[in-house]
């Protein structure tokens, strides 16, 4: 039973002046909890597993290969996360890499390129169609110019419960070839899915409150007014739990004087090993 690890959950977030939602799932116990799970939000870079997948669908289906080359055009490169808008343009790589730098240092530069070689409505039609159903991706490249306070309709969003499930569905799609299906993938492309997540270097919030080399297959997000993180946490070499964190509206600065991002990212590392330390032990006495 998840009672007392939701209480504690809803404790760390009670304390916090600003929005926090989150998904878990228990993968030993099947169990689920949320808090705003349903909550529409910011998706902010978590939206790029949904880019990854459809690309990795378009891979099984003959549309794109992984070993394909991707010309990097100068007109990706203004933007502000990633490496790939400090370099010189032109150079090529192939697709695999672009997904990889893509997701383990969520460069948008490669976000752009790989969005538009799929098309946003690809992106968008799998999500609809494994019940991702407040999740829109508007923007291939996040838009430029807006303050603080914009509306939710000027961002992709998504909601915890949606990139939960979506994650749910890659794992499982590991060993379930009918599960797989549903993502327009096979096991290995899920796999690859997979693998790709647990390279990720931004481990500043799921991971960063966890044992040294605990596996997290995960995607940050940051935005204007938010932190957040998606990810599969590990114990040994099994999945434990799932677990998605969004913040939002976050202040500049809180009353004590600390970054809300900074509070934020916090947070999150704390809510992630509050599960870990309860559900390992679950675990353990199972």
């Amino acid at each position: 039973m998840l009672d007392t690890l939701v209480r504690d959950l809803q404790k760390l977030c009670d304390e916090r002046p600003f929005h926090t939602g989150w998904y878990l799932k228990d993968l030993r116990a099947g169990e689920t909890a949320d808090r705003h799970g349903h909550v529409v939000v910011p998706s902010a870079s978590t939206r790029k597993i949904a880019i990854m997948i459809t690309a990795l669908k378009a891979v099984h289906e003959g549309r794109l290969t992984l070993e394909q080359p991707v010309t990097i055009q100068a007109k990706y490169q203004h933007n502000d996360s990633g490496c790939f808008q400090h370099l010189r343009p032109g150079f090529t790589i192939q697709l695999f890499d672009a997904l990889v730098m893509m997701i383990i240092v969520s460069d948008n530069t490669c976000t752009g390129t790989v969005a538009d070689m799929v098309g946003l409505d690809q992106v968008n039609a799998l999500c609809q169609s494994i019940g991702m159903r407040g999740t829109v991706h508007r923007h291939g490249m996040p838009p430029h110019g807006l303050d603080r306070n914009h509306p939710l309709e000027a961002v992709n969003v998504t909601t915890p419960a949606d990139v939960g499930l979506l994650l749910d569905l890659i794992l499982q799609g590991t060993q379930d070839a009918a599960v797989a299906a549903r993502l327009g993938c096979t096991p290995e492309l899920c796999q690859l899915g997979i693998d790709i997540l647990s390279w990720q270097k931004l481990r500043n919030r799921l991971p960063s409150w966890l044992p040294s080399g605990t596996k997290v297959a995960h995607k940050t997000g940051t935005g204007l007014r938010n932190q957040n993180d998606a990810g599969i946490i590990y114990h040994g070499a099994q999945p434990l739990f799932i677990l998605t964190v969004y913040t939002e509206h976050l202040p500049v600065e809180l009353p004590d004087g600390m970054p809300g991002h900074s509070t934020a990212v916090q947070l999150i590392g704390r809510l992630c090993r509050t599960c870990y330390d309860a559900l390992r032990v679950e675990a353990a006495v199972g």
